[in-house]
């Protein structure tokens, strides 16, 4: 069964931990596992694998050697100050950066960098929308360009943060017009988005109505108060405290 196993994703850089694992009887007292600082899990990411495409060794497409680069020449700005800002060793940030650079020469990604990367990786569906919010979400100051800092800044939280750590990343995701609360259309936005980019061949098929079944009952475990917005402390609360939601929310693993 190892096509299988190697199919399953492994916890280690998901975006919630490893929910998928824990057992029913551990409801209650639900233990988050740290995720493993592996180059492997590094290599699960779709915007890790196109920054280190165009610097692997050329005929070689094993995950290990894509990360073991020869000495880097290009350093980024305060190395040492991103190395204590993420939880990326040297090595791993001066592999990003090489990378990067490569791929962006003026040292700035903009959307139409991830909506091609999505689509390259996505193929079987329509990842315009979702990659727009998701540069969106890595854009903190919106101005329409991530600097490398940014980048890894977002990457180091997805693939290595806490769960609370993730957690307000994808609040941050959901939040389309950074009001600071979630609303029911905004939810249905990013949810429609990855239903599309996954395409008609995910599996279990997925009907038409899926991804607004899917909202209706987020939101009605998520907004306590019945006001028809979530709020942060709503959706970190809930989101930590019930089981299903944060299975749910794997459907991210495969997306960043």
């Amino acid at each position: 069964d190892q096509p299988a196993r190697e199919g399953m994703k492994a916890s280690d850089g998901s975006l919630l931990g490893d929910p998928g694992h824990t057992p029913l009887s551990k409801k209650e007292d639900i233990k988050w596992q740290r995720p493993r600082l592996t180059r492997q899990a590094l290599m699960r990411c779709c915007l890790v694998k196109w920054i280190l495409s165009s610097t692997a060794p050329q005929g070689s497409d094993s995950s290990d050697s894509e990360l073991e680069l020869s000495t880097v020449r290009h350093q980024p700005e305060g190395l040492d100050q991103l190395q204590a800002q993420t939880k990326f060793t040297k090595k791993e940030l001066q592999s990003l950066y090489r990378g990067f650079k490569n791929e962006c020469p003026t040292g700035l990604v903009d959307e139409d960098t991830f909506k091609l990367i999505y689509s390259q990786f996505f193929p079987q569906g329509d990842a315009t929308t979702y990659a727009h919010f998701l540069f969106n979400a890595f854009d903190a100051d919106g101005n329409g360009a991530i600097r490398f800092e940014d980048f890894v800044v977002g990457l180091s939280i997805l693939l290595r943060g806490t769960v609370h750590e993730k957690l307000k990343w994808a609040f941050n995701l959901y939040d389309i017009n950074k009001d600071g609360y979630i609303t029911k259309e905004e939810m249905l936005a990013i949810m429609k988005s990855i239903y599309d980019m996954m395409g008609r061949h995910t599996y279990p098929i997925l009907r038409e109505d899926a991804p607004m079944e899917h909202v209706e009952r987020f939101f009605q475990k998520m907004d306590r108060n019945q006001d028809g917005v979530v709020t942060i402390d709503e959706f970190l609360e809930t989101c930590q405290k019930d089981e299903n939601i944060m299975s749910s929310m794997q459907l991210f693993e495969n997306v960043i």
